[in-house]
């Protein structure tokens, strides 16, 4: 219906088709069929819906900057309208995108806006998703327990409204705090709550992040042969929703097992098939973290030029994002340039011929 729609130049039928089924493919993640259907629904003229679940898309499949583009356009036509339940929707996905870019400032910014618009109107899932995303916000810059509190508020409102993904997600996210203040089997009680969930309702992306995170446990505890089968996985799953920032994590967290297991070859081809996703999807933490790894397979083979080169991408980087491990990792980089300086004074003089 929607192909002749288009073809037939009929925009309200494909735009009411349009939305209809996105929004139901969303929520499975095909993420690839939505952006095809959005784009051809655009062709017929602008339409806030449109660019709103094409962004979701975009954004949902490591494509942050064009996802920003699209929320952009279907933000000032909700505007204009004053649609501010959808307004608020989109500044919502806006603030995800600059979390995920990892500009967590901005994303709060966008967070604060939208929250008391979902008061407002009286949007309940949508004021727990506002939630859900500050607690992610806050988890980025390092305050666990101000996320915490915010996905405990988010949580008895998805139950509530009975968003089964939403609360699989916020579990999800429980469950990552919980992993960074080393409580590990509480991180694995709520992921184990979260992925029959995503299964249930045919959330592929959620499964695969919630097999990652499981994965990630695992190698904390020291399984590393558990930790790579819930990586494995976890991989062809996000490469079937096109998610390239999750691809992206997965390849690396693989390269850190094999690096841990005394593989350093194997790990560092990993980590070069991470490297230019993290950088296409504009992953400029996710880059820092893959370009330390390197380094520090480079250092640990006491190739102190590649160390060094790479440890400065990586204060670079953090620099950018203003990230909280900035000055630890310019005093290492200072260290490391300090012991090649040694390395080098103490070399032998060349011989004459």
């Amino acid at each position: 219906m929607h192909r002749l729609a288009v073809a037939g130049q009929e925009p309200e039928i494909a735009r009411h088709v349009s939305d209809r089924v996105c929004q139901v493919w969303l929520r499975t993640s095909r993420f690839a069929a939505v952006e095809a259907m959005a784009t051809a629904t655009l062709t017929l003229g602008p339409t806030a819906s449109a660019f709103y679940q094409r962004g979701w898309a975009r954004s949902s499949t490591g494509r942050p900057w064009l996802a920003l583009e699209d929320f952009q356009q279907a933000l000032a036509i909700y505007q204009q309208a004053g649609d501010r339940g959808n307004e608020a929707a989109t500044l919502n996905n806006i603030g995800y995108v600059h979390d995920r870019l990892g500009d967590r400032q901005r994303a709060l910014d966008h967070y604060h806006q939208a929250l008391p618009i979902t008061r407002e109107v009286g949007d309940r899932a949508g004021e727990a998703a506002t939630l859900n995303n500050i607690g992610l916000a806050r988890d980025g810059l390092g305050d666990r327990q101000r996320a915490l509190d915010h996905y405990h508020r988010a949580l008895p409102i998805l139950r509530e409204v009975g968003d089964r993904a939403g609360e699989a997600t916020t579990l999800n996210n429980v469950g990552s705090v919980h992993d960074s203040l080393g409580d590990r089997q509480r991180a694995l009680d709520h992921f184990h709550r979260a992925l029959p969930i995503l299964r249930e309702v045919g959330h592929r992306a959620g499964e695969a992040v919630t097999l990652h995170n499981i994965g990630s446990v695992h190698d904390s505890l020291g399984d590393r042969q558990r930790a790579l089968d819930h990586y494995h996985q976890a991989l062809p799953i996000l490469r079937e929703v096109g998610d390239r920032a999750g691809e992206a994590t997965t390849l690396n967290n693989i390269g850190s097992v094999y690096d841990n297991l005394g593989y350093r070859q194997r790990a560092l081809d990993h980590y070069h098939r991470a490297l230019p996703i993290r950088r296409e999807v504009g992953d400029r933490v996710g880059e820092a973290v893959t370009r330390l790894n390197i380094a520090m397979v480079h250092w640990a083979e006491g190739d102190l030029d590649q160390a060094i080169q790479e440890l400065e991408h990586v204060v670079d980087l953090e620099r950018q994002v203003d990230h909280p491990s900035l000055e630890d990792h310019t005093a290492f980089l200072e260290q490391l340039r300090r012991q090649r300086a040694e390395d080098r004074r103490s070399e032998p003089p060349p011989t004459g011929p």
